[in-house]
């Protein structure tokens, strides 16, 4: 008999069921299989990634990848269910290879068994199936794409998001898609918030009148004024909300929605080289801003205006009349070989935001500059500008790991460092936690029944309730594999391997 590995994929993107993904692509898989003698043993499936990921970049993809040169990887052969979900563009040509390399079959649906490597049929096939994989991928973004677009140009459609600052949601009446009308789903729009749409003709007319974005901060901040971090704290918590910031003010300047018309395709997200000197390693999306004229504006007023169109026009004109005047400035180059042996790792205890790496008199600092960005808040009593001179923190922190890891303490050390992987599982969603307690309960159950059935219970009754518990058990282990798609669970070491 043929062991076999199953390979998969299914992304989360356009709202797929990752076990009804798997189980369609595992039943094709042992359809091919299964009639001629061989076995799955072990499943591959990746849940949450994106099809353009390269296999190495995929959670259990790049362990495929990885087992294919252990010796003892329990399978003899690899097969897939669809090839579309599985490769994509010239993923074969970068993966088949070793496959051929470690000897390991490679099965496909299409093919009718294993890829021959020396069939140039078998390539054409697979390539062309790589293919189509992109094509359909391209096609739905520009589907996808050129209907937002109409929506939003003919209807002034709202079409998502978290509503800007000066604004609320209201109800726009039933969803005109008759499958979403019937789930309850309907529209919105925008409406002013009368709690913070006088603050956005307030920021435009002081900036007209050539206040700058700090002291417009530092004004607002002064008089009381919530930040929008503070205003809306149920979906910022992980923000603070202390003061007005630059960049709040920033980004209220430049969204044009406050003219009254939905306007969308500021952003885009374009896919760029993860490895220029590895194009195997794929691409990776990155969120870039559209220039203006690719914006796609409503053709009506889709709500009501806070500011008038000219007033925008205005802002806009004076913001790039301030960068072009600094745009010539000769800046002093800064030297590039400047190391920090604590980047990114200090922060200031009162607010605890990074704090930045700066040299001075030849030698290495963290700097922290509240007012750089944020109003002085009389809420948070914080220094102005935060200096620690690297040379006072490296040898306290060198005693202090020195003690923690010396030959007396090293036990207890490392039994702390065991025990607190378990405490990053206070970082999971709620979802996760509770599809993991319910697997466990489920398991202590079925143990339970077990042994009431070897002490002589009525077998019927205790099977009954070991088919119940079993079905429980499942729909929790998919709600499990359905939330570590988008939490992917973090790697924990033994007590051997952290001694190691």
């Amino acid at each position: 008999m043929t062991h076999f590995a199953f390979a998969g994929r299914c992304s989360t993107e356009d709202l797929q069921d990752p076990e009804t993904s798997r189980q369609w692509q595992l039943r094709r898989a042992r359809g091919l299989v299964e009639p001629r003698g061989g076995e799955i043993v072990v499943e591959y499936f990746d849940s949450g990634h994106s099809r353009a990921l390269s296999w190495k970049r995929r959670s259990r993809g790049a362990a495929l990848l990885k087992a294919l040169s252990d010796p003892e990887r329990g399978f003899d052969a690899v097969v897939i269910g669809e090839p579309q979900r599985t490769f994509y563009g010239n993923q074969f040509g970068n993966t088949f290879p070793l496959f051929v390399h470690h000897g390991v079959p490679l099965w496909v649906p299409e093919i009718g068994g294993a890829i021959d490597p020396e069939n140039e049929a078998h390539d054409l096939v697979m390539s062309v199936f790589g293919g189509m994989s992109k094509g359909e991928r391209n096609r739905i973004k520009v589907r996808t794409r050129t209907a937002m677009a109409s929506q939003l140009s003919v209807e002034g459609r709202y079409q998502g998001g978290r509503p800007p600052y000066g604004y609320r949601l209201a109800d726009a009446g039933p969803h005109p898609h008759p499958g979403k009308a019937a789930e309850g789903k309907r529209l919105h729009r925008l409406e002013p918030d009368p709690a913070t749409s006088h603050v956005v003709p307030r920021i435009f007319a002081e900036f007209l009148r050539g206040t700058g974005l700090y002291a417009i901060a530092e004004g607002l901040t002064r008089d009381g004024i919530p930040c929008p971090f503070a205003h809306d704290r149920a979906r910022n918590r992980h923000r603070d909300s202390y003061a007005w910031s630059k960049s709040a003010v920033h980004t209220i300047l430049d969204n044009p929605r406050y003219t009254g018309r939905e306007v969308g395709n500021r952003q885009r997200r374009r896919e760029v080289q993860l490895d220029v000197e590895d194009v195997t390693l794929g691409h990776r999306s990155k969120m870039e801003w559209n220039d203006p004229s690719e914006w796609v504006w409503s053709t009506d007023e889709a709500h009501t205006p806070l500011i008038g169109p000219e007033i925008f026009s205005a802002a806009q004109s004076k913001r790039h009349a301030r960068r072009n005047n600094t745009a010539g400035v000769d800046r002093k180059a800064r030297p590039i070989n400047r190391t920090y042996a604590l980047r990114g790792l200090m922060r200031h205890s009162l607010c605890g935001r990074k704090m930045q790496g700066n040299y001075n008199h030849g030698a290495p600092h963290y700097r922290f500059r509240y007012t750089a960005e944020y109003a002085k808040s009389a809420q948070l009593d914080h220094p102005l500008t935060v200096y620690v001179r690297e040379s006072d923190v490296l040898p306290k922190l060198d005693e202090w790991i020195a003690r923690h890891f010396s030959p007396g303490r090293l036990p207890n050390t490392l039994r702390q460092l065991h025990a607190a992987q378990g405490q990053e599982r206070g970082h999971e969603s709620p979802e996760l936690t509770e599809a993991r307690q319910h697997v466990a309960a489920c398991d202590r159950r079925l143990a339970g029944y077990r042994a009431a059935l070897d002490a002589g219970s009525n077998p019927v009754l205790v099977t009954q309730w070991i088919n119940e518990a079993q079905r429980e058990k499942s729909a929790a282990e998919q709600r499990l594999r359905a939330s570590r798609s988008s939490q992917p669970e973090r790697q924990c070491f033994s007590e051997s391997e952290l001694t190691a």
